[in-house]
């Protein structure tokens, strides 16, 4: 697997939908994290068999359940 670099994840931020290897590079996570991330901010689209995430959801949930 491709090492995830500063370019990455500010290009997935832009985008309306990543796929999960996306989605793991735009959290710096692992796919059981990215996953659970996703679902718990209602971010997950499946078209067939295919499964996107919705970016600006997870950034949203993100935002609510930060400290900060």
């Amino acid at each position: 697997m491709r090492k995830t670099t500063a370019a990455d994840n500010e290009n997935n931020s832009r985008r309306l939908a990543v796929d999960t290897r996306g989605l793991q590079a735009m959290l710096c996570c692992g796919k059981d994290t990215a996953i659970k991330i996703g679902i718990e901010a209602k971010a997950r689209v499946q078209i067939g068999k295919r499964v996107i995430w919705n970016v600006e959801k997870v950034q949203r949930y993100l935002d609510s359940v930060s400290d900060v």
